[in-house]
């Protein structure tokens, strides 16, 4: 089912007729290879964008040609679902690694919006959700020291693997290049370097080869002062996001 991953483990979740009428709603599934642009800035669109697997990014070019990375988003999100409203986007939508997407016209979701009140709402609280981590991103780059910036996101990102069950808490997979981290956090290719280094040698976590090992969540929560409640996860999933390895995952 391609949408099994949407709202999972959220304090909003999708009911089992929920996700059906949602699944009804797709019009066909579509690849992309990493690097390529899925939505392009400014272009008219008449449909919006579920992944179903892999990474994609929301991102603004400057003017100087430099990228920016302003989101990055997993199995499950509604990429694109703005569209839907906006009917082109002020930003890009890229895939970060391959990709497989699925595809709902606006037609069909207007359908949605008409039949079911409740399901309208669920993809509203998406939208509500993505507004929600852009202000934390926000305040990371405005508060946070390089150091407390990394930590952050890769607490963030544990929190919304473990959320798919694409990270059991100490290894996830993360086919990101130190630069696409430097984008996310506002430092340089080198800073990253230096502040994974930093991180390594705290006994706190380690990246290699596109694998986060995280060896002390708690310390890594600590230093990144994360709180997860901005990702409106479950009790269960948010305590998971910063527990000590004794405290139960069930």
């Amino acid at each position: 089912m391609f949408t099994h991953n949407v709202l999972r483990n959220r304090s909003a979740e999708l009911s089992e007729a929920e996700r059906l009428l949602l699944e009804s709603a797709i019009s066909h599934t579509q690849t992309f290879r990493a690097g390529e642009t899925v939505v392009r800035q400014g272009v008219p669109v008449d449909i919006s964008t579920l992944l179903v697997q892999g990474l994609m990014t929301r991102h603004v070019d400057a003017h100087d040609g430099r990228r920016h990375l302003v989101a990055v988003h997993l199995p499950g999100d509604f990429v694109d679902l703005h569209a839907y409203a906006l009917k082109q986007l002020d930003h890009e939508v890229g895939a970060l690694s391959d990709i497989t997407v699925a595809v709902f016209r606006h037609a069909e979701l207007e359908r949605i919006q008409l039949q079911d009140m409740q399901l309208t709402r669920r993809l509203w609280f998406l939208t509500l959700l993505d507004a929600a981590m852009h202000r934390q991103w926000i305040c990371r780059l405005a508060s946070l020291n390089a150091l407390q910036r990394v930590a952050h996101f890769l607490c963030e990102m544990n929190a919304r693997l473990l959320a798919i069950d694409a990270s059991d808490g100490h290894s996830f997979a993360l086919p990101m290049t130190q630069a696409d981290i430097g984008e996310v956090c506002g430092l340089t290719n080198v800073h990253v370097n230096r502040v994974l280094r930093q991180l390594r040698e705290m006994g706190l976590c380690q990246m290699r080869a596109a694998q986060v090992q995280i060896h002390d969540l708690p310390g890594l929560a600590a230093t990144a002062l994360f709180d997860p409640e901005y990702l409106y996860l479950n009790r269960r999933i948010a305590m998971r996001a910063t527990a000590p390895s004794g405290v139960p995952h069930d």
